[in-house]
């Protein structure tokens, strides 16, 4: 990058600098030519040598046209025209000094003036070189008049001022084009650092895992990073167009938080489904106009992150629940067995100690189920490919009595090479309770469970269905599905699809009831974009 740019600098300022000077060079010859054909010339102009005057503004003239076309066409190098340029300039204005009457004429400040654009054009010290030719011109046009002329007469003194102005302004220029140089340089340089600090951010920006959308003050979009784009599904380049027509939410949103009755947070759900998002609105005030930033995040991180909080003070509750409950829960139970040993209890008394016993052993269940979730390590998700894996434990889980083959089918509706993130010891203790419940209430149906693969249209995302034949769930009971300790069945701990849920947003994943009906219910898990899972440390 940094050589592109101080190649184009090489190669396109110099030429403009050039430019302006045969644009001045152009002026000065068309102005000695208007004034002599308009019979304007002031004395002593060509006073001495009308004809040379004339010769010599016209062919200038031509030559500055000349020159200006071939700066254009850049060819000759760049260098070997200015060159040319100044000694063509150094003769013609010697002549047209000569032709009106020395240097009484002025014409030597002018040359003065060709030697700093000479020197300013091409830095270093060429531009004394220059100096030195012009200062040996203006003393040879006071030398050919003193040998060759008797008028005007020649003025030596003045030729060395000349002369030594000629050379002070090549060292001024030199000074000066030095000092342009470094200023072009830190320009130049600076103009690098922040094009580089543009693409970082750029870079930085698109490679966030947080959405991120800039809105004008009309709500039309001006910048979406990739994540965004994941997030509400979108394709193509949104640059321009309005807010509204991507997601009506964000825009009433926006527009609410704009008149100041809005909040900065709110709860979005893209596409009509799918995962939920929080939108943040943060105001960007610029000198020329007013930007709103949107922060879209992923609301299963934040449930991942509130889950290990909740899991962290649910480590600490179960110690003390199995410190204080299961040793007088062991002392009941070893009772319990004793007592129904005995040979002297009645048949009614053998039934109560039965009930001590079961009662016993569900209470046990559910302090190991609790303990379960707070010994759980963090998870560790890989990325695997689902269709071989779901094969795999398929294979495996037929071989439960009484199971057979056509209990469990698998279908696809995608294609094969489906890659998600999960932990797989925990992804199979997700799918064991499910697929027991389901089997547990499909009543010998077959297949018990037909398992669905597919990927969502809108956001990329994998899913999994597990859908069971049974007679559906009450709608009671859908409020409280995955409440702790909720359960209908007789026995059980209602734990089982806390349990689920609970792993599934460790993994950054959804377990939802997404069908139910008296044909049976349908629980999908949604998994994670692979590309943008966040990562906990």
């Amino acid at each position: 990058m940094k050589t592109l740019i101080e190649t184009n600098q090489v190669h396109k300022n110099p030429w403009n600098a050039l430019t302006y000077f045969n644009f001045y060079r152009f002026l000065l010859a068309f102005l000695f030519v208007t004034l002599y054909w308009t019979g304007q010339l002031p004395a002593p102009f060509g006073v001495y040598d009308k004809d040379l005057f004339f010769n010599c503004s016209h062919l200038y003239l031509i030559l500055s046209v000349l020159a200006q076309f071939v700066s254009r066409l850049r060819r000759p190098p760049y260098g070997f025209q200015v060159c040319i340029q100044v000694f063509t300039d150094i003769t013609i204005i010697t002549l047209l000094m000569y032709a009106s009457n020395g240097l009484s004429s002025g014409f030597g400040m002018l040359l003065a003036i060709t030697v700093a654009f000479g020197s300013l054009l091409i830095p270093g010290k060429i531009g004394f070189l220059f100096a030195a030719l012009a200062t040996i011109a203006v003393l040879g046009e006071e030398i050919y008049v003193h040998l060759f002329r008797f008028l005007p007469l020649p003025n030596y003194t003045h030729a060395g001022l000349l002369g030594i102005t000629y050379f002070m302004t090549a060292g001024i220029s030199y000074v000066l084009a030095g000092r342009v140089r470094e200023s072009e340089a830190r320009a130049q340089q600076s103009r690098i650092d922040l094009e580089n600090l543009a693409r970082l951010n750029e870079h930085i920006v698109q490679r966030l895992q947080s959405g991120i959308v800039v809105l004008d003050e009309n709500l039309d979009i001006r910048l979406v990073n990739e994540s965004a784009g994941h997030l509400l599904g979108l394709a193509g380049n949104m640059e321009g167009k309005n807010i509204g027509v991507l997601s009506s939410e964000i825009y009433q949103n926006a527009l609410q938080w704009k008149s100041g009755g809005g909040k900065n947070n709110a709860i979005i759900h893209p596409n009509g489904g799918g995962i939920d998002i929080q939108a943040s609105f943060v105001v960007l005030n610029l000198e020329d106009r007013i930007e709103i930033l949107v922060f879209l995040d992923d609301v299963s991180l934040q449930l991942q992150r509130a889950q290990q909080m909740k899991l962290a003070s649910l480590a600490r509750l179960t110690a003390s629940i199995a410190h204080e409950i299961r040793n007088p829960l062991g002392a009941i139970s070893h009772a319990g067995q004793l007592l129904s040993e005995s040979n002297s209890l009645k048949p009614d008394d053998r039934r109560l100690t039965a009930i001590i016993e079961d009662h016993s052993r569900r209470i046990n269940r559910i302090i190991e189920n609790i303990q379960s979730i707070s010994r759980r390590e963090r998870s560790l998700p890989v990325v695997m490919e689902l269709e071989v894996w779901l094969e795999d434990f398929l294979q495996e889980f037929i071989t439960r009595p009484p199971l057979q083959r056509d209990t469990i089918e698998l279908q696809k509706t995608c294609q094969g090479g489906t890659k998600v993130r999960m932990d797989a010891a925990q992804f199979r203790q997700i799918l064991i309770n499910l697929l027991e419940n389901g089997i547990r209430y499909a009543n010998g149906k077959r297949p018990a469970i037909v398992i669905n693969m597919a990927i969502e249209e809108t956001t990329g995302r994998p899913y999994i269905d597990v859908r069971d034949f049974g007679t559906g769930i009450s709608e009671d009971a859908v409020q409280h599905l995955f409440e702790p300790f909720f359960t209908t069945a007789a026995g059980g701990t209602g734990l089982g699809l806390y349990i689920a849920r609970e792993l599934c947003e460790a993994n950054q994943a959804t377990l939802n009831l997404h069908d139910n009906s008296s044909n049976g219910c349908c629980f999908r898990i949604k998994f994670a974009h692979p590309e943008k899972q966040h990562s906990l440390i």
